[in-house]
């Protein structure tokens, strides 16, 4: 399923001819649950030569989850970073 979305986004951009950080990665990373896994598929982006028509791509179909062009996408909206599960910490006053 993963691989679908991948695939079926980075064919038009790249032209099926530029070898991608998401065509050779596990195609999971870029939906990872963990905050640590998330932060290390943005830094794949980075190297990435389409990342800036991924990201572009992704903002005209309005990705609703995943990392895309670098960035992380929840519920439509390009967010910092993933919250780890979880409340979080009160700090001690």
């Amino acid at each position: 399923m993963f691989e679908d979305l991948i695939s079926d986004a980075l064919i038009p951009l790249a032209g099926g001819d530029v070898d991608t950080p998401c065509a050779t990665a596990d195609p999971e990373l870029w939906f990872a649950q963990s905050p640590a896994d998330v932060e290390f598929a943005k830094a794949l982006c980075a190297t990435c030569p389409a990342v800036q028509l991924c990201l572009a791509g992704a903002k005209k179909r309005q990705e609703p989850w995943g990392v895309w062009g670098g960035e992380l996408f929840e519920r439509g909206v390009v967010v910092p970073r993933k919250r780890p599960r979880g409340r979080p910490r009160k700090n001690a006053a």
